[in-house]
């Protein structure tokens, strides 16, 4: 696997209304791949592979997103403490003290991000039970007065740690959903001269994480018969999560997605994957969430409306600096859209 590419798309920074450096990375890497790559007046990136004999050719579209959780910078205070609105969904019990990266203008500033209080020697036994709201933590860039000169309202923020391979896994921010990114480029490789009688999008969207913007634009634009929404979804096969709460379990294969509380999938697609995964012996399983929501709810609702799926990848601790995923199911995911773009 190309996990070079993972691991640039997953360090590079992107959160909603700032995708432009993960946008030039895979501009970089589809040269080549597609018969038509654009930009939309959004910033989602939509990439047209047109199809290789026949007519009227069904349209299938991938939906990547490409933004990652973070903040834009709301207030710089006069002695330089940097306060945040969150764009993407954080539980501030992760957000305590954390190394962040400021994007200016100017250039990047590392920081550091806490919520604001007493520490741990002064505080009292009522203070060490209060959980802040996401709204109370700051960013301190060491630059005390001077800080209001490089950083402005709007700057983006996002965390600041590495990329890592333990074991058999794949530990990252943003794997939600640079994972999508990843796998609409590597799709598109493994792909290679098949001669598809089907019209392949591949939409790498923009603003997801605040409400599928870029998805319902880009789906709007292109129209598909066939939307294949292609995300990350909860693995919580980990100490303290019932059983029947765990939607999938690391290891076991890719998700084949049929519910969340933005669409249902639909439920020929659903056999018709399954299908294909057993006689390709790619390993699945089929995944629903509680709550949430995933590109493929705007390709099936826009315009008159579309057939659509999710293929997803079950990952640990999710919106957090410890995203983790198994590589065999990155691999599945690959494999089993390849399978079906080559049958398209």
């Amino acid at each position: 696997m190309n996990l070079d590419l993972l691991k640039e798309l997953c360090e590079t920074p992107g959160v909603p209304g700032n995708e432009d450096r993960i946008r030039d990375i895979i501009t970089r890497e589809v040269d080549g791949l597609f018969d038509e790559v654009r930009t939309d007046p959004m910033g989602s990136l939509l990439c047209k592979r047109n199809a290789r004999k026949g007519d009227d050719p069904t349209k299938i579209m991938l939906l990547c997103h490409m933004d990652e959780i973070g903040f834009l910078v709301s207030h710089v205070s006069e002695q330089g403490f940097i306060y945040l609105n969150p764009v993407g969904g954080f539980d501030p019990r992760n957000l305590f003290s954390r190394r962040v990266m400021v994007c200016t203008d100017t250039g990047d500033i590392k920081g550091v991000m806490n919520p604001g209080g007493p520490p741990v020697h002064i505080a009292s036994p009522e203070d060490r039970k209060k959980v802040p709201e996401v709204t109370q933590f700051f960013v301190d860039v060491g630059l005390g007065d001077k800080t209001r000169d490089v950083v402005k309202v709007g700057d983006m923020v996002v965390m600041d740690e590495p990329f890592i391979e333990i074991g058999d896994k794949i530990v990252s921010k943003a794997l939600d959903n640079r994972i999508a990114c990843w796998l609409g480029i590597e799709a598109i490789r493994g792909l290679g001269k098949t001669k598809h009688t089907s019209e392949i999008h591949v939409a790498f969207t923009c603003q997801e994480e605040v409400g599928l913007r870029g998805a319902r634009t880009s789906s709007f634009a292109i129209r598909p018969d066939i939307g294949i929404g292609v995300d990350t979804t909860l693995a919580c096969d980990t100490p303290g999560v019932p059983e029947q709460d765990r939607t999938t379990k690391q290891g076991e294969g890719f998700g084949l997605h049929v519910r969340d509380s933005s669409f249902i999938a639909d439920r020929e697609l659903v056999k018709e994957f399954e299908a294909l995964a057993l006689k390709k012996n790619i390993p699945f399983q089929r995944t629903m969430l509680r709550a949430g929501g995933q590109d493929g709810a705007a390709a099936q609702q826009s315009a008159a409306g579309a057939r659509a799926i999710g293929i997803v990848v079950g990952t640990r601790y999710i919106h957090t600096v410890t995203e983790m995923i198994h590589k065999s199911d990155l691999e599945a995911a690959r494999d089993i859209l390849v399978a079906y773009l080559k049958q398209s």
